[in-house]
């Protein structure tokens, strides 16, 4: 029986989860749900127990000095509350860890344990994926449910991914099965730079967030960090004439298949956003990740600060690609726009 004491009753609450690992390519969902929680002051009241769910050897535990006393940082996943001020206030339970190692199925029911005693009433997991999009564009974003009412209501994608999938997908089925609300966020991260950060991604989930449960997120400097991480991509692509090729093989595949769609709806979206921003101003691991066919792959422009720079394979001339397989139908594939999109439960890029 899970007792929560310490934690008020909450207000429209909306649990937004994000894990490391194979679900978060760049760190771009862990990174979102740790922005709000450090925006918003989130404070953790409740943590599973590492001992149930996680292979030691594979996520260590971290010691450290605490006035010359040495503690340890076991990895888990912690869940904290954040109240989202304004006219229509609202509470989120934040939930950041890592992919647990052994038994999901429990650790999906303890999850969901929480949200029932909380009343939470949506569940929102985020998740990145390696597809093939180019850095100098807006990243895919990808939003996926099982519940076909929620998709209708909510204009997101019915999930039809089949593959490996990850922790997300797991846990947006199980929301499915015990009947919460849940949906998965999903962005496509450049294969070529796959390493963290990237608050590009992150940046862009945080605004699809924000659209989808309506509350306004403090973003603090992650637009002018996002806009410093593409002047950076863009000059270690310059160094490697075939990356730089590649780069624009990207591009023109991706203009030609958006191109019927870089209008009307879009537009005003944004369009929107940037009013709202402007009235009301802002209130103050190891291995590889998902991609668009569920394998795992390694970032190629490179590895480590220093590292050397592998190059990518020669692209094939390119061709539009379909929406429908990618967005929804990848786990990996988190993209919005057509040929990217994840689409699973766990998403279209991490399944």
């Amino acid at each position: 029986m899970i007792e929560l004491e310490g934690v008020p009753e909450l207000i429209d609450p909306v649990m937004v989860a994000a894990f490391e690992g194979w679900n978060d390519a760049g760190d771009a969902a862990s990174t979102a749900v740790a922005h709000l929680d450090r925006e918003w002051k989130g404070e953790v009241f409740a943590a599973l127990d590492a001992e149930d769910y996680y292979d030691f050897q594979v996520n260590r535990p971290t010691v450290w000095l605490d006035g010359g006393v040495r503690k340890i940082t076991w990895p888990t996943t912690r869940l904290s509350v954040v109240r989202v001020g304004g006219e229509k206030p609202r509470d989120l339970v934040l939930v950041r860890g890592i992919e647990p190692s052994m038994r999901w199925r429990s650790f999906c029911n303890e999850l969901l344990g929480f949200a029932h005693e909380l009343g939470v009433e949506l569940v929102v997991i985020l998740g990145a994926l390696l597809g093939d999009t180019p850095h100098t564009r807006p990243v895919p974003i990808s939003g996926t449910t099982s519940d076909p009412d929620l998709a209708q209501r909510m204009d997101l994608e019915e999930t039809k991914y089949e593959g490996p999938t990850g922790i997300v997908g797991i846990l947006q089925e199980a929301c499915t099965h015990a009947g919460v609300p849940a949906v998965s966020l999903w962005a496509a991260v450049p294969h070529y730079v796959s390493q963290p950060p990237n608050p590009k991604a992150t940046l862009a989930l945080l605004n699809r967030l924000e659209d989808l449960i309506d509350v306004r997120i403090p973003l603090g400097e992650l637009a002018e960090d996002a806009r410093a991480w593409q002047v950076g991509v863009d000059q270690l692509a310059a160094e490697d004439s075939e990356v730089a090729e590649y780069v624009q093989t990207l591009e023109e595949a991706r203009d030609t298949a958006e191109l019927p769609e870089a209008s009307g709806e879009a537009i005003a979206r944004e369009f929107e956003r940037y009013l709202r921003r402007r009235d009301g101003g802002q209130p103050g691991q190891p291995g590889g990740h998902a991609t668009a066919d569920g394998s795992d792959s390694t970032a190629y422009l490179r590895d480590s600060p220093g590292a050397g720079r592998a190059r990518p394979p020669k692209a094939p001339k390119p061709e539009p690609e379909t929406g429908a397989e990618s967005e929804t139908d990848r786990d990996t594939d988190a993209g919005t726009g057509p040929g990217t999109g994840p689409d699973d439960g766990d998403s279209p890029s991490e399944e």
